[in-house]
């Protein structure tokens, strides 16, 4: 029939047209993930700045040590929302600090939810009247249709036109997200370990930072969320592109932060990489986010971001260097801690009362471990 043979022909350039779209969406991911431009006040920047503060190792983390001092409780920016606090807020996404997270939050918010709100309304409506219209009667004929044309070709093109919509800012995000980052970003490396982080710092003399959960009453004392504070924070500059990579030192880890839309998983024997720049100054809180053992929700991650200058005072605090002068010590990273407690920094290397009150000057039991050696 003249009819059926335009709806197959119909069919078949919507077919065409979706693959057309696929490959040009696919072609823009590509050329998104080509490295891009250097970004004003970079790492290489950075580096070049601070080349003069790191003469003499000894006398500049002296300096360092002493000028630093750590954000306390007023900073904290990312972190959950009880229901008490904000019930919509406690069901819905945190604040975001960085581009690609306030794109995400743009995109559910005036493109998913409204789909998805009109097309739950409308299928809802469809099955109301069905139910009304076309309930049991005594005496009804039933109908006889077997197939409406017009009918079949809208409910071929409007799905077709709602992909469309939803994967063009799909794709787009996927592209900002996964882009390489520049040659001059600030390369920090998050080891996964059970059940504890550890983040090196491979532009700035391979030192390593151990993060431990901090106890719960310490926490609380300190004004601190519970299992969400550490012992040693990462601390990194705000406004410039972060080379964060991840691996796992045992089983599979993830590192996630949701306030600033980063995720990636930390597996053993392979190095993932992303790249994080965040906006705000502040603090921002995460966990682990792959099971990982007795003790996974008790290895929280604490991100310190601060001005460039701060930063600089904090890698010197910890015997870096920058520049020409970072000489990576390989062999200190090879051999993972055997534990949490005895690959944690030694007294007055994390946060200090005297910094900011905010973290003990050692890392200390956090309270779970007769727990998970018995679930164990």
């Amino acid at each position: 029939m003249p009819i059926a043979a335009a709806y197959r022909d119909i069919r078949v350039l919507m077919i065409g047209l979706i693959a057309l779209l696929g490959l040009a969406f696919a072609a823009q991911g590509l050329s998104a993930a080509a490295p891009t431009a250097a970004m004003p006040t970079t790492g290489a920047e950075a580096d070049a700045a601070a080349a003069g503060d790191a003469s003499g190792d000894a006398a500049g983390a002296g300096e360092g040590e002493a000028a630093y001092e750590h954000l306390g409780p007023e900073w904290i920016k990312g972190q959950p929302t009880s229901f008490e606090e904000d019930p919509w807020k406690s069901m819905t996404f945190q604040d975001q600090y960085t581009d690609d997270g306030q794109y995400a939050l743009g995109m559910n918010m005036y493109i998913l939810t409204p789909v998805i709100v009109l097309i739950s309304a409308f299928v809802f409506f469809l099955l109301l009247v069905v139910v009304v219209r076309y309930r049991r009667r005594e005496g009804r004929e039933p109908s006889r249709t077997t197939h409406n044309t017009l009918v079949e070709v809208i409910w071929t093109i409007v799905p077709v036109l709602i992909l469309i919509a939803i994967a063009v800012p799909s794709i787009t995000l996927l592209a900002r997200q996964y882009k390489t980052a520049p040659e001059d970003a600030i390369t920090i490396k998050a080891t996964g370990y059970q059940w504890y982080w550890g983040y090196t710092y491979a532009d700035n003399g391979g030192f390593e930072v151990i993060s431990n959960m901090m106890p719960l009453e310490e926490a609380e004392a300190n004004g601190l969320p519970g299992h969400l504070a550490v012992d040693n924070r990462m601390v990194v500059p705000v406004g410039v592109p972060l080379r964060i990579q991840t691996i796992g030192a045992d089983v599979i880890h993830s590192f996630a932060v949701p306030s600033l839309w980063f995720k990636l998983d930390a597996i053993p024997g392979r190095l993932n990489e992303r790249v994080l720049t965040i906006n705000e100054p502040g603090i921002y809180y995460g966990q682990c986010s792959e099971l990982c053992g007795a003790r996974h929700a008790y290895m929280p991650i604490a991100i310190e971001a601060v001005p460039m200058d701060k930063w600089r005072q904090w890698v010197l605090s910890k015997g870096g260097s920058f520049g020409e002068d970072a000489e990576v010590d390989e062999d200190a990273n090879v051999q993972a801690p055997a534990s949490a407690m005895e690959g944690a920094p030694a007294a007055g290397d994390g946060l200090t009362a005297a910094d900011d009150g905010n973290a003990p000057s050692t890392p200390v039991d956090t309270g779970v471990a007769e727990e998970a050696t018995a679930a164990e």
